[in-house]
């Protein structure tokens, strides 16, 4: 008489404080993000769903598959970015960039000539695009300089989306109906596609703002878009990625935060510019250095 197969065990996610540490430690060193106990839930969630995907049925042999497989660290990555974005989100900085910002870049430049911003993160492809889009809508100019839109991010699965640029209801909300016309293809399962000319007019790249050579690999840039990310870190990667954002940009080149964040508490390298739209801070322009 054969025996019945047992059925396979369930794989054990929950994390002890150790385990917890060792993580958080791990996603630290590599991303700068801060996690901890109080985020367990979340913590363990993530971690649960790398292990079954991985195969591997404990904590300690999921870490020790991390530490010889990037390819795991970034996929774990991954599911512990944060990815809240939609199109034209904090729209007066848009308003500002055309009003402000970009007038003052181009009056020292020629017909022709190359401006670069750079949208980091850049999360699913929402605010990269979405400076595509006001720019030809609302800055009258933009055919006259070569406009390089450059977005990064450090999870490379919504690099993926972003490139291929297919958006729902929720990211295009902010969106009038005639401007969803002009720049989306028709829609499919209400999901609507970013024309193929917009797609191609934005460049995608994996960056990771606390690693100085991934952010100097960019180059340099007029401005820069680094919203809502500074808040995951401490005060030590956030200075370590400000510095890195610094240096990415050209002497008199303009970084704009996330609303809730202020450069002032990070760093005092920037100078502070209040715009009619937006404060927005500045590299100087004297500073020439790096």
């Amino acid at each position: 008489m054969s025996r019945r197969p047992r059925a396979p065990q369930p794989a054990d996610t929950t994390l002890g404080a150790d385990e917890i540490r060792r993580l958080c430690e791990f996603l630290y060193r590599r991303t700068g993000m801060i996690f901890g106990e109080s985020k367990r839930y979340y913590i363990e969630r993530r971690v649960a769903e790398r292990m079954a995907a991985s195969g591997l049925r404990s904590f300690s042999a999921y870490f020790a598959h991390l530490e010889l497989d990037s390819g795991e660290v970034e996929r774990l990555i991954n599911v512990f970015t944060v990815n809240e974005t939609y199109f034209y989100r904090e729209e007066h900085q848009l308003q500002c960039l055309s009003r402000a910002l970009l007038p003052n870049i181009v009056q020292h430049r020629r017909p022709g000539d190359l401006v670069r911003i750079w949208s980091v993160p850049c999360s699913t492809g929402e605010e990269p695009y979405s400076i595509a889009i006001w720019l030809l809508e609302n800055w009258p100019v933009v055919d006259a300089y070569h406009i390089e839109i450059v977005g990064s991010d450090i999870d490379t699965q919504a690099l993926k989306e972003a490139q291929a640029g297919d958006y729902g209801v929720r990211s295009l909300s902010r969106l009038s109906p005639d401007v969803i016309e002009r720049y989306f293809e028709p829609p499919r399962n209400e999901h609507r596609k970013i024309i193929q000319d917009l797609r191609e007019s934005v460049k995608f790249t994996a960056a990771n703002l606390i690693d100085p050579a991934s952010v100097a690999a960019q180059g340099r840039f007029d401005i820069v878009f680094c919203r809502n990310v500074l808040i995951y870190f401490d005060d030590a990667s956030r200075l370590l990625a400000v510095n890195n954002l610094y240096d990415s940009l050209h002497p008199g080149g303009y970084i704009c935060l996330g609303h809730t964040e202020s450069m002032s508490r990070i760093s005092k390298r920037f100078e502070l510019r209040r715009f009619e739209d937006a404060i927005i801070y500045q590299r100087p322009e004297g500073d020439r250095h790096g």
